[in-house]
């Protein structure tokens, strides 16, 4: 059997080993990149978190006030996800990754010149708006390269970005506030916002350069390399035949809808976690922006191993209900003993647990509508659910400032997350398993 049977409607699948040394080269070619753009696309989206250990006092903001300030991002995310994701599947990914990315990156470093709550609300709506597509772009983009039964490993490496962000973002955020306090006239939460926008732009010049739309365009592959890739998208889609294929029929579609809730459930818990991060440290008795910076960093480095461990086994066992289950509620627990702990330690320690559990949430959950979304329908449907489930990062910071204004603490906070992660749960469990164990 030679390679060149890939490339032959009908003929004998190519040698399983050639098949692995195929995906290998894809996944290290795209995977690490896409990570790369992640790790800055959700710094310059949650260091608000830390500009608030500077910018509340200096400019006078309530909790509340960073509450919505931080959650309106998602309004604006919400209202351009859909079309966005249309467009990228029209005119590919390369053209309008880049887009996303390098207006993000000139709006992010526009927050130097915040300077009141309004100022805060706008520039806040804008970031969301100009980032909006960009993730539910790449979960649509992995489906162009991955089969299904690939998908959760390679959508959990690239969604460890998210703890990576934290583990590099949260000490780096820190040090900028300190260092360059003062410096040229700008505070330390101003310097952050420029410095830590530049990559971004940079790197959607990069994205332009670098990316392909799809595995025919790739002058890295050969064309047996193609083939298999080719051949293995086409047999995961005729699956299908069910799936949504306008967006009129996606917004019609139940499944998509109850899709949304679960996800906008998981999402309430993982915007609660990355926006309140340093607040929640520090509350523990952690002093200076630094030393909050490397605390927090310990939940994300946890997370980040059990998020690529429960993918790769979620793909090897073709099982995705309890690989979604069992993290939600390990974080509800997480949550729940980190309220209640006096002893830092141990406030950190299930923090971390609420972490894993947290953010492992998410990469999983994707293989549930992906396995019956194709085409039109999944660029619409998973926009679609990715917006909806966001308005949870719009309602979850908001409900925790002013839950925290009104009692004076985070716990009532996070015994609210904890609650919306059982909810994600059990509405994973009634999902039937026939529909998602792909």
């Amino acid at each position: 059997m030679t390679v060149q049977a890939a490339r032959i409607p009908g003929a004998a699948a190519p040698p399983a080993d050639f098949v692995e040394q195929t995906y290998t080269k894809v996944f290290w070619r795209l995977v690490p990149f896409l990570m790369l753009c992640y790790v800055i696309a959700y710094l310059d989206r949650v260091n608000v978190g830390f500009a608030k250990l500077q910018m509340s006092q200096q400019l006078g903001f309530s909790e509340t006030v960073y509450g919505l300030g931080a959650g309106v991002f998602f309004i604006g995310y919400f209202l351009f996800e859909v079309p966005s994701n249309v467009i990228l599947h029209r005119v590919g990914a390369r053209v309008w990754i880049a887009r996303i990315m390098i207006t993000w990156g000139l709006i992010s470093g526009a927050f130097l010149f915040v300077n009141s709550a309004t100022s805060f609300y706008i520039m806040r709506f804008l970031l969301g708006l100009a980032e909006a597509g960009f993730y539910p772009g790449i979960i649509l983009y992995t489906t162009a390269w991955f089969p299904a039964h690939r998908r959760a490993k390679v959508i959990a490496v690239f969604m460890s970005a998210i703890p990576i962000s934290g583990i590099f973002g949260n000490p780096l955020s820190g040090w900028i506030m300190d260092a360059f306090n003062g410096a040229h006239g700008l505070a330390g939460w101003q310097w952050m916002f420029l410095i830590e926008a530049v990559p971004a732009v940079l790197v959607g010049v990069a994205v332009y350069l670098y990316l392909d739309n799809r595995a025919s365009e790739a002058k890295w592959l050969t064309d047996a390399e193609k083939a298999v890739i080719e051949r293995d998208i086409a047999q995961d889609n005729t699956g299908k035949d069910n799936s949504p294929h306008s967006i009129a029929t996606v917004f019609r579609d139940p499944r998509v809808w109850f899709m949304s809730l679960i996800y906008f459930a998981f999402v309430t818990g993982q915007y609660g976690l990355t926006f309140w991060m340093p607040t929640l440290v520090k509350a523990t008795g952690v002093q200076g922006n630094f030393n909050i910076g490397l605390i927090s960093a310990i939940p994300f480095l946890f997370a980040a191993v059990v998020m690529v461990i429960l993918g790769r086994n979620a793909d090897r066992m073709r099982e995705r209900r309890w690989h979604l289950i069992g993290p939600a509620l390990c974080g509800a627990v997480g949550f729940i003993v980190a309220a209640t702990a006096t002893d830092t330690t141990i406030a950190i320690a299930f923090l971390s647990v609420a972490a894993a559990g947290v953010l492992t949430c998410a990469p999983l959950f994707w293989s549930l509508p992906t396995a019956f979304l194709a085409g039109t329908g999944a660029a619409a449907g998973i926009a679609l659910i990715n917006s909806v489930g966001n308005l949870a990062g719009f309602a979850s910071p908001y409900v925790i400032g002013a839950l925290r204004d009104l009692t004076g603490n985070t716990a009532a906070g996070m015994y609210a997350l904890a609650a919306m992660l059982v909810v994600g749960a059990l509405c994973v469990f009634v999902t039937p398993a026939r529909m998602v164990n792909r």
